[in-house]
């Protein structure tokens, strides 16, 4: 896993941390209907959804998102992805890069202040790829 360390106790306080910065977000975000962190190969490293969708369907969707989405910025030469927004009739899903091994996803309602939901999962993302 992407949280390598020399012993279990600070895998653990990773993973903590982690978790209390996605409640934090979402405390931050009442909008918010859910939150994960997953590995750019589509694994859940941690989340907190509030939605039926299955976690693991989620992020192998996010994955399959995230690879599309790299190979169009790459293709038309815009630089290296940074967050892809998939607006849809009943809410957004933000992916927003979170460092080299994973990245942030955040479902949001429909009426959410996206300008809010951007700057937070922006702040939080580069916590955790600190952590990542």
């Amino acid at each position: 896993m992407y949280l390598e360390t020399n012993n279990n106790a600070e895998m653990m306080d990773r993973l903590q941390e982690i978790e209390r910065i996605l409640q934090e977000l979402q405390s931050r975000i009442p909008d918010m209907e859910g939150l994960a962190v997953v590995s750019r190969e589509g694994l859940p490293l941690a989340s907190k959804l509030f939605t039926t969708t299955d976690e693991d369907r989620i992020c192998a969707m996010t994955a399959a998102s995230l690879s599309l989405s790299d190979r169009i910025v790459f293709e038309l030469e815009r630089g290296i992805m940074d967050q892809v927004i998939i607006t849809g009739s009943e809410g957004l899903v933000i992916i927003r890069d979170a460092g080299q091994h994973a990245v942030l996803v955040g479902i949001a309602k429909v009426n959410a202040k996206l300008g809010l939901v951007l700057l937070d999962m922006k702040r939080a993302a580069q916590k955790l790829a600190g952590l990542i």
